[in-house]
C-alpha cells in the first residue's frame, strides 16, 4: 500500500520526461507542512485545469513528492479504470495522474489519517471523471464509451459500489 507501489507504467506516462535519478533519491523524512500545502495548491491548481501552462510541472512535481515521502500514503491501483482506452486518446496520461492527484488530495484532507484504501480508490474514479469531463468541453470528440458509462453510475449513486467490487477483483489490498 506504500506510495512506493506505483507502478511504472503509470509514473512512464504521468511523468512523460522527468528525470529518473529523482524518483531514485535516498529515502528522506516526512512531509513537511509546506510540501502538504504546495502539493494541495498543485493538485487544486491541475484539477482546474489539467491542460494548463502548469499542469505538467505540478503533477510532476506531486508525483514525486508522493513517492518520496513516508508518511503520505497512496494506494494506487490503475486497474480499476483498465478498459480506459489509455494508448488510445491522447488524454489517457492526464487522466491517470488525475487518478493519483484525487487519491493524494483525499489522502492530504480526507483520511484522518486512517488507512481507508476503498475511499482513496473512489476519490481517484471521481477525480478521473472530473478530469475527463472537463477534457470534453476542449475535445467532445474524445469521448470513452466507459468513463461516460462511469459517469452515468455516479450520477445513479451506484459508482462506489462499482469501485468496491473492481478493486475487490483486481486491486491487491
Amino acid at each position: 500500500m506504500l506510495s512506493r507501489t506505483i507502478p511504472a507504467i503509470l509514473l512512464g506516462c504521468a511523468l512523460l520526461a522527468a528525470p529518473v535519478a529523482s524518483i531514485a533519491a535516498a529515502p528522506r523524512g516526512p512531509s513537511t507542512p509546506e510540501e502538504r500545502k504546495q502539493a494541495l495548491e498543485y493538485i487544486q491548481d491541475f484539477e482546474a485545469n489539467p491542460l494548463g501552462p502548469n499542469a505538467l510541472h505540478e503533477r510532476q512535481w506531486v508525483i514525486e513528492w508522493v513517492i518520496e515521502v513516508p508518511d503520505v500514503r497512496v494506494a494506487f491501483c490503475s486497474s480499476i479504470l483498465d478498459k480506459m482506452n489509455k494508448g488510445e486518446k491522447k488524454d489517457g496520461p492526464t487522466l491517470l495522474a488525475a487518478m493519483l492527484m484525487a487519491q493524494t488530495e483525499y489522502e492530504l484532507q480526507g483520511s484522518g489519517g486512517q488507512d481507508d484504501t476503498l475511499a482513496q480508490y473512489q476519490a481517484g474514479v471521481e477525480g478521473v471523471l472530473r478530469t475527463y469531463e472537463l477534457l470534453l468541453k476542449s475535445n467532445p470528440k474524445d469521448r470513452q464509451p466507459y468513463l461516460d458509462d462511469l459517469i452515468q453510475r455516479r450520477d445513479a449513486a451506484t459508482l462506489a459500489q462499482w469501485v468496491k467490487e473492481r478493486a475487490a477483483a483486481s486491486c491487491h489490498n
